[in-house]
Protein backbone atom coordinates (compact mmCIF):
# COMPACT_ATOMS: atom_id res chain seq x y z
CA UNK A 1 0.00 0.00 0.00
CA UNK A 2 2.96 2.28 0.34
CA UNK A 3 3.13 2.67 -3.45
CA UNK A 4 -0.39 4.18 -3.37
CA UNK A 5 0.58 6.91 -0.96
CA UNK A 6 3.49 7.83 -3.21
CA UNK A 7 1.20 8.17 -6.26
CA UNK A 8 -1.57 10.04 -4.46
CA UNK A 9 -0.18 11.90 -1.47
CA UNK A 10 -3.00 12.74 0.94
CA UNK A 11 -3.31 14.17 4.41
CA UNK A 12 -3.36 11.44 7.04
CA UNK A 13 -7.12 11.83 7.63
CA UNK A 14 -8.02 11.18 3.96
CA UNK A 15 -9.15 7.70 2.95
CA UNK A 16 -8.61 7.86 -0.86
CA UNK A 17 -7.87 10.15 -3.76
CA UNK A 18 -10.00 13.31 -3.85
CA UNK A 19 -13.02 13.28 -6.16
CA UNK A 20 -13.45 15.85 -8.89
CA UNK A 21 -15.17 18.97 -7.61
CA UNK A 22 -18.64 20.13 -8.55
CA UNK A 23 -17.12 22.67 -10.94
CA UNK A 24 -15.42 19.92 -12.94
CA UNK A 25 -18.61 17.89 -13.06
CA UNK A 26 -20.62 20.92 -14.14
CA UNK A 27 -18.08 21.67 -16.89
CA UNK A 28 -18.31 18.11 -18.23
CA UNK A 29 -22.13 18.27 -18.27
CA UNK A 30 -22.17 21.66 -20.05
CA UNK A 31 -19.63 20.54 -22.65
CA UNK A 32 -21.63 17.36 -23.27
CA UNK A 33 -24.81 19.37 -23.84
CA UNK A 34 -23.04 21.80 -26.16
CA UNK A 35 -21.49 18.99 -28.18
CA UNK A 36 -24.73 17.02 -28.55
CA UNK A 37 -25.90 18.69 -31.82
CA UNK A 38 -22.49 18.20 -33.42
CA UNK A 39 -22.22 14.60 -32.30
CA UNK A 40 -25.81 13.88 -33.39
CA UNK A 41 -25.15 15.38 -36.82
CA UNK A 42 -21.99 13.32 -37.25
CA UNK A 43 -23.81 10.16 -36.15
CA UNK A 44 -26.64 10.81 -38.64
CA UNK A 45 -24.17 11.41 -41.46
CA UNK A 46 -22.28 8.24 -40.60
CA UNK A 47 -25.54 6.28 -40.44
CA UNK A 48 -26.61 7.71 -43.80
CA UNK A 49 -23.27 6.86 -45.41
CA UNK A 50 -23.34 3.28 -44.10
CA UNK A 51 -27.01 2.51 -44.80
CA UNK A 52 -27.62 4.79 -47.80
CA UNK A 53 -30.66 6.31 -46.07
CA UNK A 54 -31.71 9.97 -46.40
CA UNK A 55 -31.24 12.45 -43.57
CA UNK A 56 -34.45 14.47 -43.31
CA UNK A 57 -33.81 18.17 -43.85
CA UNK A 58 -30.42 17.78 -45.56
CA UNK A 59 -31.89 19.47 -48.64
CA UNK A 60 -34.24 22.42 -48.99
CA UNK A 61 -36.49 24.22 -51.44
CA UNK A 62 -36.10 27.99 -51.53
CA UNK A 63 -38.85 30.27 -52.84
CA UNK A 64 -37.69 33.48 -54.52
CA UNK A 65 -40.04 36.02 -56.11
CA UNK A 66 -39.05 38.03 -59.19
CA UNK A 67 -40.54 41.01 -61.00
CA UNK A 68 -40.60 39.43 -64.46
CA UNK A 69 -39.50 36.40 -66.45
CA UNK A 70 -36.19 37.90 -67.63
CA UNK A 71 -35.10 38.76 -64.09
CA UNK A 72 -36.18 35.27 -62.99
CA UNK A 73 -34.06 33.64 -65.72
CA UNK A 74 -31.06 35.83 -64.92
CA UNK A 75 -31.23 35.04 -61.21
CA UNK A 76 -31.78 31.32 -61.86
CA UNK A 77 -28.77 31.14 -64.18
CA UNK A 78 -26.59 33.08 -61.72
CA UNK A 79 -27.57 30.70 -58.89
CA UNK A 80 -26.76 27.66 -61.03
CA UNK A 81 -23.49 29.17 -62.32
CA UNK A 82 -22.32 29.61 -58.71
CA UNK A 83 -23.35 26.00 -57.92
CA UNK A 84 -25.65 27.20 -55.15
CA UNK A 85 -28.44 24.93 -56.40
CA UNK A 86 -28.98 21.85 -58.52
CA UNK A 87 -32.30 22.82 -60.07
CA UNK A 88 -34.48 25.90 -60.44
CA UNK A 89 -38.11 25.90 -61.56
CA UNK A 90 -39.45 29.15 -63.00
CA UNK A 91 -43.18 29.23 -62.36
CA UNK A 92 -45.44 31.42 -64.51
CA UNK A 93 -46.95 34.72 -63.48
CA UNK A 94 -49.00 34.89 -60.33
CA UNK A 95 -50.93 37.73 -58.78
CA UNK A 96 -49.46 39.07 -55.55
CA UNK A 97 -51.19 41.28 -52.98
CA UNK A 98 -49.11 42.70 -50.16
CA UNK A 99 -48.55 45.69 -47.93
CA UNK A 100 -45.55 47.84 -48.81
CA UNK A 101 -44.73 50.99 -46.85
CA UNK A 102 -48.24 51.08 -45.43
CA UNK A 103 -50.03 50.75 -48.79
CA UNK A 104 -51.82 47.74 -50.25
CA UNK A 105 -50.01 46.81 -53.46
CA UNK A 106 -50.92 44.46 -56.31
CA UNK A 107 -48.48 43.07 -58.85
CA UNK A 108 -47.65 40.06 -60.97
CA UNK A 109 -44.57 38.08 -60.05
CA UNK A 110 -42.61 35.08 -61.21
CA UNK A 111 -41.69 32.48 -58.58
CA UNK A 112 -38.45 30.50 -58.50
CA UNK A 113 -38.35 27.12 -56.75
CA UNK A 114 -34.71 26.43 -55.95
CA UNK A 115 -33.57 22.94 -54.91
CA UNK A 116 -30.32 22.88 -52.93
CA UNK A 117 -28.52 21.65 -49.84
CA UNK A 118 -29.85 23.11 -46.61
CA UNK A 119 -26.27 24.08 -45.71
CA UNK A 120 -26.24 26.40 -48.76
CA UNK A 121 -29.37 28.40 -47.85
CA UNK A 122 -27.47 31.18 -46.08
CA UNK A 123 -25.02 31.62 -48.94
CA UNK A 124 -27.86 31.43 -51.49
CA UNK A 125 -29.87 34.06 -49.61
CA UNK A 126 -26.91 36.44 -49.34
CA UNK A 127 -26.08 36.06 -53.02
CA UNK A 128 -29.66 36.57 -54.22
CA UNK A 129 -30.02 39.68 -52.04
CA UNK A 130 -26.88 41.09 -53.66
CA UNK A 131 -28.20 40.69 -57.24
CA UNK A 132 -31.99 41.01 -56.81
CA UNK A 133 -33.61 44.29 -57.89
CA UNK A 134 -36.16 44.29 -55.04
CA UNK A 135 -35.27 46.23 -51.90
CA UNK A 136 -36.44 43.26 -49.80
CA UNK A 137 -36.71 40.15 -51.98
CA UNK A 138 -38.75 37.18 -50.81
CA UNK A 139 -36.31 34.38 -50.00
CA UNK A 140 -37.93 31.65 -47.95
CA UNK A 141 -36.81 28.05 -47.57
CA UNK A 142 -38.36 24.84 -46.34
CA UNK A 143 -36.48 21.64 -45.56
CA UNK A 144 -37.22 18.55 -47.64
CA UNK A 145 -38.46 15.85 -45.30
CA UNK A 146 -38.63 12.99 -47.83
CA UNK A 147 -38.39 12.40 -51.55
CA UNK A 148 -37.10 10.22 -54.33
CA UNK A 149 -33.73 9.00 -52.96
CA UNK A 150 -32.13 9.10 -56.41
CA UNK A 151 -33.25 12.71 -56.96
CA UNK A 152 -32.01 13.78 -53.53
CA UNK A 153 -28.69 12.05 -54.20
CA UNK A 154 -28.47 13.96 -57.51
CA UNK A 155 -28.98 17.27 -55.67
CA UNK A 156 -26.21 16.24 -53.27
CA UNK A 157 -23.86 15.43 -56.14
CA UNK A 158 -24.73 18.64 -58.05
CA UNK A 159 -24.20 21.11 -55.20
CA UNK A 160 -20.77 21.00 -53.58
CA UNK A 161 -20.58 20.87 -49.79
CA UNK A 162 -19.31 23.85 -47.81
Amino acid sequence: MEWLSQRCPLPPAAQGCPRPGRGTLLLVVILSLLMYPVLRSLALQLHSAVTGSYISGAHSIAFINCLNEQIAKDIARAILDKKLAAYVNILPKSLALYFWKGELEESTEILLLVKTRTSKIGELSNYVRSIHPFEIPEIISLPIDQGNPLYLKWIEESVPQD
